[in-house]
């Protein structure tokens, strides 16, 4: 697969502030072969002319703009207009290792027939690319649905290279999350989708730089929720069997925002999700009610009180570790 044409689909709204830099990342991959279609979303900042600036000078990139859908929608214009059989994506504030593609086309290259899905690991950057968290190393392989009702191992929507057959039959990213006020889970429910009929394969490298800032999608907790909540809905409805698997993912991810909520100091998020939970699934309120909250408490104010005494610690220099993307040639 080292010359096959890779597609890169890259959606963009008021992306201004980083879309230079993910550009740079993907432009700079060793895998040479690459068709890098900027999907503009809408945007009202400089994301158009940072994007043109690109196809000016790299005739691999091309811009398409639409009027605001989404990114689920973005990204759909991305894939249907992309020339290849194999599809990247990588969101605009995100960024690539310079061997990304290369790594995952040679997991392609060793894998069988039933395998339409490789995802890579992450490192957590901040708004300057600084490494925050090193800590994701899943290595789920072939049937993974279960293990998604369970949780998003794969972790983000810039990790993921998929044949386009796949993405035809799991009808692309679902656009009707936002429709219904539910964004955030779109990269979760397509991948259940692709794994319903293909098996995934994972490379064990972090090759993705996930950038997670305040005002992001998924700092909306209450959405993030209700955008849950419709990806649960969806695999009941066909995979019926599974009840108990997707009620406990679903238990595992509440109780994990209610505690991220309080973490971060934003607990006007907490009555809002215990509401949606006690209307939708109120079992899974009660229990989280009765155990998860009090553990959550304690967890917490152990953690506090632990400060306190030891106080404040000396401040030590720390070497600052960026995410490595590569040089354009």
């Amino acid at each position: 697969m080292n010359g096959e044409l890779v597609s890169v689909i890259i959606p963009a709204h008021n992306a201004q502030d980083t879309i230079e830099e993910t550009l740079r990342s993907v432009r700079s991959q060793t895998h040479r072969a690459l068709e890098i279609i900027v999907v503009d979303d809408g945007s009202r900042d400089q994301t158009v002319t940072i994007a043109r600036r690109h196809t000016e000078t790299d005739p691999r990139v091309r811009l398409i703009e639409q009027e605001n859908a989404g990114v689920a929608a973005a990204r759909n214009t991305g894939w249907q207009a992309a020339r290849s059989d194999l599809i990247a994506f990588v969101d605009a504030d995100d960024l690539w290792a310079p061997t990304k593609i290369e790594r995952q086309l040679a997991a392609f290259d060793r894998a069988d027939e039933k395998v339409g899905l490789v995802y890579c690991w992450y490192l957590v950057i901040d708004a300057q690319g600084a490494v925050t968290d090193d800590r994701h190393r899943p290595n789920w392989r072939g049937d993974v649905l279960e293990r998604l009702f369970h949780g998003n191992f794969v972790g983000n929507g810039s990790a993921a290279l998929v044949h386009r057959q796949a993405l035809i039959d799991a009808n692309g990213f679902e656009g009707g999350l936002r429709e219904a006020g539910a964004q955030g889970c779109e990269d979760i429910l397509f991948y259940c989708r692709v794994a319903e009929r293909y098996h995934f394969e994972v490379v064990e490298e972090p090759l993705v730089g996930y950038r997670y800032l305040p005002g992001n999608m998924s700092s909306n907790m209450t959405r993030m929720l209700r955008s849950w909540i419709l990806v649960v809905d969806e695999m009941l409805g066909r995979h019926p069997e599974a009840a108990s698997k997707l009620r406990e993912g679903l238990h595992f991810y509440s109780a994990w925002l209610l505690e991220r909520t309080l973490r971060q100091r934003h607990p006007h998020y907490v009555l809002p999700i215990l509401s949606l939970l006690l209307r939708r699934h109120p079992a899974i309120a009660m229990r989280i009610i009765a155990v998860d909250l009090p553990w959550i408490g304690a967890h917490l104010a152990k953690r506090a009180a632990t400060k306190l005494v030891r106080g404040r610690p000396p401040v030590r220099p720390q070497a600052i570790v960026r995410f490595p993307t590569g040089e354009l040639k």
